[in-house]
């Protein structure tokens, strides 16, 4: 078993380089199946486990693939199975990518439902209700997604909740839908943007990413490209809150500053400084820290993906923090974790209330899911004496070489496999 292990303490120098998005690596890699003709070569790919799960499905499906340093070529022109009912479809949230990458292709599909984080009920609900609009029979069964069209024909459909998963699965099946499909109420993230983007570079027709209303024209077929993902917006957001709760200068690089101003503007209002560059961004903090209260809604607020580990700098901040979590009910399970090191926290519902203490301790906890393993990091870097963070293998699922890059920064961390 792994465990990092961090002595705390230190403040953080230097510069680092952002990875490619998870959340759109995880789309785009699925998307690539949809390609009849050529091959593609996506870079910019994060060394991450997920990534490593979606190679391997992708493969066993019947597509080539093979894999460079943070790239990887793909080709599915000889791709005809449209069953992916494995362990690592199982295990993993972004499969059901697949769902919507298959029915526009093949017009069938058969995904075992996916895993994931525990950090609460996260229903397909709105995704079955897009590929139904687009004229597909739906039915689970046997613990999978059956999905069945003889012809996708382009609908107007308003989902009932903003949902990034089913943003991007809709817009992926209506591609290759007869006519018109226009979507409403649809999520704005940049990764939703960024997996648009690569599917009209394969070809298709589609217009709004980003905005309200997604209107996407159907194409017949779709064919293989060249693509880079863009940076991470949560790992840079991670990188800039640790940078902020350690003290010190960091700068970022590989980044976009403006996926970053809702995160940059807390950063500002606890007492950091932060100054963009073009496509960098350095943090500088002397590590005494007003405490501030946060929402967290769809992009462009607050992301959800980051309120873990900011709760982790907000422990030390002066004063009252109030963290409101408005997209999942399950988020605040870190916060026992941080307890033992020595937080001051409270959960009611959705609403977490954290008093500042002047300081964390180590202590051995666990990672209960991906950011709140980050939020562990965090509390590790900050605390006196020695931390120890079990189950990190959730961690490895978004962050690709954690320890890595934060010794480079100066900080003594390390991978210990027992």
């Amino acid at each position: 078993m792994e465990r990092l292990v961090i002595n705390g303490g230190q403040p953080l120098y230097g510069d680092i380089d952002i990875n490619g998005a998870k959340n759109a690596a995880v789309a785009i890699l699925p998307a690539t199946i949809m390609a009849s003709e050529g091959k593609c070569v996506i870079e910019n790919i994060p060394d991450i486990e997920d990534v490593n799960c979606l190679e391997r499905i992708i493969s066993e499906l019947g597509a080539e693939v093979k894999v460079g340093k943070n790239t990887i070529e793909i080709d599915s022109r000889n791709l005809t199975n449209t069953t992916a009912c494995t362990e690592d479809v199982r295990k993993m949230r972004a499969s059901y990518y697949l769902d919507g990458a298959l029915l526009a292709r093949f017009k069938q599909a058969k995904v075992d439902l996916p895993g994931g984080c525990p950090i609460g009920v996260r229903p397909i609900d709105q995704h079955i209700k897009g590929f139904e609009a687009l004229g597909a029979k739906v039915n689970i069964e046997h613990g999978a997604v059956i999905l069945k069209a003889e012809r996708l024909i382009g609908a107007n459909i308003f989902f009932d909740v903003v949902s990034v998963g089913a943003t991007i699965n809709v817009m992926m099946a209506a591609t290759m839908a007869e006519g018109v499909t226009t979507l409403e109420n649809v999520a704005k993230e940049p990764h939703v943007v960024d997996v648009a983007n690569f599917l009209n570079t394969m070809g298709a027709d589609i217009k709004g990413a980003g905005t309200d209303v997604i209107k996407v024209r159907g194409v017949k077929s779709l064919k293989g490209c060249n693509y880079s993902v863009i940076p991470d917006q949560i790992e840079a957001g991670t990188f800039m809150i640790a940078a902020a709760a350690c003290g010190g200068e960091v700068t970022l690089t590989n980044v976009i500053p403006k996926h970053l101003e809702s995160i940059s503007a807390k950063l500002i209002e606890a007492g950091v400084t932060v100054d963009e560059g073009d496509d960098s961004i350095t943090i500088k903090s002397t590590g005494k820290l007003k405490g501030v209260n946060i929402k967290t809604t769809p992009y462009p607020g607050f992301p959800t993906d980051v309120q873990q580990p900011m709760s982790a700098m907000l422990c030390v901040a002066s004063g009252r923090s109030i963290i409101t979590e408005s997209i999942w009910e399950s988020r605040f399970k870190h916060l026992d974790e941080l307890k033992k090191m020595g937080a001051s926290a409270k959960v009611e519902g959705r609403t977490a209330i954290l008093e500042g203490v002047d300081k964390l301790t180590g202590a051995v906890v666990k990672a209960t899911d991906l950011r709140a393993g980050a939020a562990m990091v965090i509390a590790g870097l900050i605390a006196e004496g020695e931390t120890e963070i079990y189950n990190i293998e959730h961690i490895d699922r978004g962050y690709p070489h954690i320890e890595d890059k934060f010794k480079k920064l100066g900080a003594d961390i390390h991978r210990i496999d027992d």
